[in-house]
C-alpha cells in the first residue's frame, strides 16, 4: 500500500519536472530560432516603410487637400486613397513571409465608367479606406513602437556583449573629483569597472536576450491582429466573392443544361421525327400506288411512342413533373427508381420555394447516382427535415465504403459532382458538408433556405 502511494505521489513530480525542462528548453532556444529572426526583420521593415508611409500620408493628403482649391487635388486625393490598396499588398506580403500569417486580400477594385464614376468608386472603396486607417495605425505601432523595440534590442544585445568592448576599447570615465574609472557604463556614482561588475552586467544582458523573443512575439502578435482586422477580406467581401462564384456556376450550369437539351433533341427526338417523316412519306407513296403501307405506318407509330417517352425523360431532367405535387412525391418517385434500396423521410411544415425544391431534388438525384456508382452500398437513407423556421437540411447517407475526398481550402475539385452541388447550394446561400471516413458511412448534408436566397 505504501509503495502504491509513493508511485502516485511521484508521478505529478515527474510530469512537473518534464514541463519545467520543456519551458527552459523553449526559453533557451527562442533567441536562435528562425522565427525570432523573421520577427525582428519584420519589425525593422515595418519601421522603415512606416516612416515612408507617414510621408505618403502627409504629402498625399496634405498636398491633395491644398490642391483641392483649384479642383486638381480631388483626383489626386482619389489616387492617394486607392494607393492604400498597394500599401495593403505590401503589408500582407510581409505578414505572410515574415510572420507566417497569410491574409486574404479584399476583392479587386472595380471602377465605375467615366471620370465621375472613377471618383465615386475611389472615395467609396472600403478596402482602400481600411488600408489608409492601417497606415495611420502603423505610424504609432510600426514607427513609434518599432523604434522602442529596436532600441531595446540594441541595448540588450550590447549589454550582453559588454565585456568585449570593455576589454578592446578600454573606456575611461572621469568623475567629479577628477578620478579616472576604467568603466563602460555608470549608474550615478556606481561604475562598471571591475570584472565582477562587468560580468554581472553581461549576465543581465543575456537574461534580457532570452526575454527578447517573447517581446518580439507579443509585438508581432499585435501587428498580426491589426493586419487581419484592417487588411483582410471582410465577411461582406467573402460573401460577395462567393455570390459571384455561385452566379458564375449557375450560369455555367444553365449553359451546360441547354447544351445537353440541344444534344438530346438533336440526337434523339429530332432523329426519330426524321425517321417518322420518312416512313410516312414512303407510306404515302405506297398508298398512292394502291399498295399496302400498314407496316410503315406501324413503324411510324412505334417511333412516335418512343419519341414521346424520350421527350418525357428530357422534360423530367429539366423540371420533373412530380415536383408539381411537391418535394416529397418527387423524392418518392426518385427513390423508387434507385438501384439501391432507399429509405425516405420527409417532414416539411410548409412547402419550400420552387427553386429550393428543384435544387433539393436534383442534389438528391446526383447523390443517389454517386451511391450507386461509387459507394458499393447496399442501402441508402434520404431525409429532408427543417432545422429551424427558415432552413431545411437535405441529408443523404449510405452504408458504403466511404473515403470521399475532402475539400482543399473549402473547395471540392473542379468538375466533380460535389463541387457542382456545393456551387448550386451556395447560389441560394446554402452550404454542403460531407462526412466520409474510410470504411463509411458517408453522410452528405445540404442546408438550404426555405424561401430562397436573401
Amino acid at each position: 500500500m505504501t509503495e502504491t502511494q509513493t508511485l502516485v505521489l511521484d508521478a505529478p513530480t515527474s510530469k512537473s519536472g518534464t514541463d519545467a525542462r520543456d519551458v527552459l528548453r523553449a526559453v533557451l532556444r527562442a533567441p536562435l530560432q528562425a522565427r525570432t529572426g523573421k520577427q525582428l526583420a519584420y519589425i525593422f521593415t515595418v519601421f522603415v516603410i512606416g516612416v515612408l508611409a507617414i510621408g505618403y500620408l502627409f504629402v498625399g493628403f496634405g498636398g491633395g487637400l491644398y490642391a483641392s482649391i483649384v479642383l486638381i487635388g480631388i483626383p489626386v486625393l482619389a489616387l492617394v486613397v486607392l494607393g492604400g490598396r498597394i500599401w495593403g499588398k505590401v503589408y500582407r506580403a510581409l505578414a505572410r513571409d515574415l510572420l507566417d500569417t497569410p491574409v486574404d486580400g479584399p476583392p479587386p477594385y472595380v471602377s465605375q465608367p467615366g471620370f465621375l464614376g472613377f471618383l465615386k468608386s475611389a472615395f467609396t472603396d472600403r478596402a482602400s479606406w481600411r488600408a489608409i486607417l492601417f497606415l495611420f495605425a502603423q505610424a504609432v505601432l510600426g514607427v513609434v513602437g518599432g523604434y522602442f523595440v529596436l532600441i531595446t534590442v540594441v541595448v540588450t544585445v550590447f549589454t550582453a556583449l559588454s565585456p568585449i568592448p570593455w576589454v578592446l576599447f578600454d573606456p575611461i570615465n572621469v568623475d567629479d573629483n577628477g578620478v579616472e574609472h576604467h568603466s563602460l557604463a555608470q549608474f550615478g556614482s556606481f561604475y562598471i569597472e571591475t570584472w565582477p561588475r562587468v560580468l554581472l552586467m553581461s549576465a543581465v544582458g543575456i537574461i534580457g536576450c532570452l526575454a527578447l523573443p517573447w517581446l518580439l512575439r507579443a509585438v508581432c502578435w499585435i501587428h498580426g491582429l491589426l493586419t487581419v482586422a484592417l487588411l483582410s477580406a471582410t465577411a461582406r467581401d467573402r460573401q460577395l466573392v462567393e455570390l459571384q462564384a455561385s452566379r458564375r456556376a449557375a450560369v455555367e450550369d444553365s449553359a451546360a443544361t441547354l447544351r445537353r437539351v440541344e444534344r438530346d433533341l438533336h440526337d434523339g427526338t429530332q432523329a426519330r421525327l426524321v425517321t417518322i417523316a420518312m416512313a410516312l412519306g414512303r407510306a404515302e407513296e405506297r398508298l398512292a400506288a394502291g399498295n399496302d403501307a400498314r407496316d410503315l405506318i406501324a413503324d411510324a407509330h412505334a417511333n412516335a411512342k418512343e419519341g414521346l417517352t424520350e421527350l418525357r425523360e428530357l422534360v423530367r431532367g429539366i423540371h420533373p413533373p412530380a415536383l408539381e405535387l411537391g418535394l416529397e412525391p418527387a423524392l418518392e418517385t426518385l427513390a423508387s427508381r434507385c438501384a439501391v434500396p432507399v429509405q425516405l423521410r420527409v417532414h416539411l411544415p410548409q412547402r419550400p420555394n420552387p427553386a429550393i425544391e428543384a435544387i433539393a431534388y436534383f442534389s438528391v438525384a446526383e447523390l443517389l447516382t454517386n451511391v450507386v456508382k461509387h459507394a458499393n452500398a447496399t442501402s441508402a437513407w434520404v431525409s429532408v427535415l427543417p432545422t429551424d423556421a427558415r432552413t431545411i437540411a437535405v441529408s443523404v447517407r449510405d452504408n458504403g465504403i466511404g473515403g470521399v475526398l475532402q475539400p482543399m481550402d473549402g473547395e471540392y475539385a473542379a468538375g466533380s459532382g460535389l463541387s457542382g452541388l456545393a456551387a448550386r447550394a451556395r447560389a441560394v446561400d446554402g452550404t454542403l458538408t460531407v462526412q466520409s471516413p474510410t470504411g463509411g458511412p458517408t453522410v452528405v448534408t445540404i442546408l438550404l433556405p426555405m424561401a430562397g436566397p436573401r
